[in-house]
């Protein structure tokens, strides 16, 4: 069930990333609310997974789920540049998630 809440609170990750950058310096409400929301349920989720999964793998997880979600995202709707290079450098970043669940 850790794995499950931790992997989602990662997707919030990336969630309250997209809605910082929308939120315009905090100047626009909803985007705001949204970061504000998912960052409190995503750091949350984030605690109650360290309580079974050893802090730097759940940190590295979340962060590489974040990080992945919020490059694709943008790169499919926020007009970032899409490349090779990237696509793979992210499927990398997928693979040590992987890696990291399946050594431990």
């Amino acid at each position: 069930m850790e794995w499950i809440i931790l992997i989602l609170s990662g997707v919030l990750e990336a969630v309250w990333a997209t809605a910082l950058g929308a939120s315009r310096n905090f100047r626009r409400l909803w985007p705001t609310v949204t970061f504000f929301v998912a960052m409190i349920v995503s750091m949350a989720g984030l605690a109650y997974a360290m309580t079974a999964i050893p802090v730097g793998t759940a940190y590295a997880v979340w962060v590489g789920v974040g990080a992945v979600l919020t490059a694709a995202y943008s790169m499919a709707f926020g007009g970032e540049a899409v490349s090779w290079a990237k696509v793979l450098l992210l499927v990398g970043i997928i693979g040590c998630v992987v890696g990291l669940k399946a050594v431990g």
